[in-house]
């Protein structure tokens, strides 16, 4: 049959096309918009990033006043697990002036409180690679996490949802990740942040001060203080480096306060092991939070708990115990994901309340059989210990409801109760030693329990940590609980 070498030649460039639309398609497509993504987490499913894991963050901060937002450059070091032709990184409430990747310009779109960035040159799986944001971060917007205005100044809070308010990076607790803070500031303020200090610089009337944690660290616990303070430096148990950064004007009144750590330290050491960290020390801030906040060998406290003479000095020193506690429990080692949030609270109301007990005669038992008897309204409130219900829209940090805390450390009484108190201390110490510097889920907590005792503890730890209801309190048939709100 006689035909058309013109016709032929077209259809050859369209099957060529098509073919190369069917490997480009192959490889991953034509992509889909920019949208915001996340790892999937029950409580914040848009929090962390698919992709790749960081291992470090390098966060430069130039202050020009609380007022102001700070100019900012946040170099991310980091490894693909997938190809990338594009990925997200958690940020908003800063304009973002460039993005690069390994030095290379790079396409960015904010897409709701993400960043979401397409690189020149794709890492492939296995790849190291590096990311630099030129930002700003805006310390205004409320009293929703992030930056919080002193009265000098500003420090951090960024539990649970809101590191990625001050800098772009993985904002979930899983991403542990090394970092380096570069902050520039006023000559006459000083900064202080997370780590040891490795130097600073004076230029004319700015100074910048560098500081690097020696231990990973989860986003929602980094700080940075910035303010009129004083640093009180002294030594803890073993040598350990301690500094508290202090209102300047009132450091003789709160160094009174700050003097008890040595005490608390080697208090907490002898029940769950030596400090996991290279310094310790208490940040005291002129604001308004409305809690105070472990941030990684820096806690974050109001003034006012120091100051106002309705709180006892007993109750002042737990509150200092919870919080340091904390290094232990949710800082070292930390929470998989925010469902976990009850290994973080429930240790440290455990030891806050023991160190009550010891010190102001505020018997454990007693404040246990109270939460016993509240447990189930507690659990309507918030859900079970390791299952709490999502955060009220616009309110994130409500995830922090009563049941996270005496009603988590219920569950603490409630397996001391079962197995002993030498095999809950062996357990306590097996725990932080074990999963140092590492993330951890409530499963691996129960292995880690029946491990220990050498029973297996499933089927007595699920209820209590997940049933809409309490079970009955080993030794203790007489304690019953409210099941209806007065």
């Amino acid at each position: 049959m006689p035909h058309s070498t013109r016709a032929r030649f077209p259809l050859r460039r369209l099957c060529a096309a098509l073919t190369a639309t069917a490997a480009l398609l192959a490889l991953g497509g034509a992509a889909p918009p920019p949208r915001p993504l996340g790892i999937g987490d029950r409580l914040f499913p848009y929090l962390g990033n698919p992709g790749y894991h960081i291992a470090s963050y390098d966060i430069a901060l130039d202050y020009h006043g609380n007022d102001r937002p700070l100019d900012a450059v946040t170099t991310i070091r980091a490894r693909a697990t997938q190809r990338l032709r594009r990925f997200n990184l958690d940020f908003t409430r800063g304009t973002v002036r460039s993005v690069e990747v390994n030095g290379k310009p790079a396409q960015f779109t904010p897409v709701q409180e993400d960043l979401v960035v397409t690189p020149a040159e794709v890492p492939h799986s296995g790849d190291r690679f590096t990311i630099t944001v030129h930002h700003t971060s805006d310390p205004g917007g409320g009293r929703d996490g992030g930056w919080i205005r002193t009265a000098d100044g500003l420090v951090m809070a960024n539990q649970a949802d809101a590191a990625h308010r001050v800098f772009p990076g993985s904002d979930h607790p899983s991403e542990k990740a090394y970092f380096t803070f570069r902050i520039t500031a006023p000559k006459d303020l000083t900064v202080v942040a997370n780590g040891v200090s490795t130097g600073r610089t004076t230029e004319g009337d700015a100074t910048t001060w560098t500081y690097r944690t020696r231990h990973p660290m989860a986003t929602e616990l980094a700080q940075v203080s910035i303010g009129r303070s004083a640093v009180a430096e002294g030594t803890g148990p073993h040598g350990l480096p301690l500094r508290d950064v202090l209102p300047a004007a009132d450091r003789a009144q709160l160094e009174k306060w700050t003097a008890k750590t040595p005490e608390h330290l080697a208090w907490l050491e002898r029940r769950i092991g030596g400090y996991p960290f290279e310094n310790y020390g208490m940040l005291i801030a002129q604001a308004s939070t409305g809690f105070e906040l472990e941030t990684q060998t820096l806690s974050l406290f109001e003034k006012d708990l120091f100051t106002r003479t309705a709180f006892p000095a007993w109750y002042v020193e737990s509150v200092m115990v919870h919080e340091l506690a904390h290094q232990w429990f949710g800082d070292s080692v930390t929470p998989r994901t925010w469902s976990d949030l009850w290994l973080n609270e429930a240790h440290a109301t455990w030891y806050e309340s023991l160190y009550a007990e010891e010190k102001g005669g505020r018997k454990l038992e007693d404040r246990m059989r109270v939460a016993y008897q509240y447990s189930d309204l507690m659990r309507l409130d918030g859900g079970p210990p390791a299952a709490i219900k999502k955060p009220v829209p616009g309110r994130k940090i409500s995830i922090f409801r009563p049941v996270v805390y005496d009603g988590s450390a219920l569950v603490l009484y409630a397996l001391r109760q079962k197995i002993g108190a030498p095999a809950f201390e062996r357990l306590e110490r097996a725990w932080t030693a074990a999963h140092r510097d590492a993330t951890v889920s409530t499963a691996d907590f129960i292995t880690m329990a029946s491990r220990v005792t050498g029973h297996h503890l499933e089927s007595f730890l699920r209820p209590w940590l997940y049933s809409p209801t309490t079970p009955p309190m080993p030794g203790h048939p007489d304690w019953k609980v409210i099941r209806k709100p007065a």
